[in-house]
């Protein structure tokens, strides 16, 4: 039985993560974390994720648990401290939180040297097969168009462009040997001029209820080649999720993403 903990337990992807979780014989939650003072601290995770059972109480610490995966969908200032959680735990850790500055990724980094970790801007299986298409795409044409990435989500969230599209953007620019961000254009507005040879355009969109999308635009003379992921349920990224930690506890210490899940490397 694979013992699995839910930070951000509280909000829209702990919820799905609970409510995928629930019906697995080999996988069950063990504990439920999210920020201090949030009102949901004290509750069962079953009320918050609109379970059957009531499950794990949410709480803002953990202490004398034993776990084998945290899964990870917080926010960028709690992830500091759950890493060194799951170092103390000797447990691994699967990270979807997005819109970490280059500080806290480099703990996320550090923390492989002790831990499995798996970092993943998105851990929707559909995803990941993108970003292998957006890089074959790159190789054989890239250098003879123009490449932008359009995203939408919901207008709940926080940080734009979303870890989703700059995961696109770098997969491009990795395949063509640029250098990301650098090679990356994220704002337009007023007497831009004309579109610079090489750069990776970025647009975004926010409103409603959008669980995201993303398309890849591969933009030449007479024709135009997109590459589109819709998500129309947060559960493609709670079952991705899953996915990850089961791989993930079985693996040495070391950094992995979702392609090492998927053996698309």
């Amino acid at each position: 039985m694979l013992k699995i903990v839910i930070s951000g337990a509280a909000g829209r992807m702990g919820a799905a993560i609970a409510r995928e979780l629930y019906p697995m014989d080999d996988l069950t939650v063990v504990g439920a974390l999210d920020r201090v003072g949030n009102e949901v601290i004290g509750k069962h995770i079953g009320e918050v994720a609109g379970l059957p059972e009531p499950g794990v109480r949410i709480t803002d610490r953990i202490e004398n648990l034993e776990f084998d995966v945290m899964i990870d969908f917080s926010s960028p200032v709690a992830v500091a401290d759950h890493l060194e959680i799951c170092q103390a735990h000797d447990a691994a850790i699967v990270i979807g939180t997005t819109g970490l500055d280059q500080a806290q990724s480099q703990l996320v980094v550090n923390a492989a040297d002790s831990i499995p970790v798996l970092l993943a801007a998105n851990t929707s299986v559909g995803i990941n097969l993108c970003v292998a298409l957006v890089e074959i795409a790159s190789k054989v044409i890239g250098d003879s168009v123009d490449i932008e990435v359009v995203e939408a989500h919901h207008r709940h969230k926080a940080d734009a462009p979303s870890g989703t599209a700059l995961l696109l953007g770098k997969a491009a620019a990795g395949a063509l040997d640029r250098d990301f961000p650098d090679c990356g254009t994220f704002a337009r507005e007023g007497q831009t001029g004309e579109r610079e040879t090489g750069t990776i355009g970025f647009s975004t969109i926010r409103g409603g209820d959008i669980a995201g999308e993303h398309t890849v635009m591969f933009i030449g003379e007479s024709e135009r080649l997109e590459i589109t992921h819709r998500a129309t349920d947060r559960k493609i990224f709670a079952r991705g999720a899953v996915r990850a930690a089961s791989w993930l506890a079985q693996q040495k210490t070391g950094f992995y993403s979702m392609q090492d899940v998927l053996d698309l490397d």
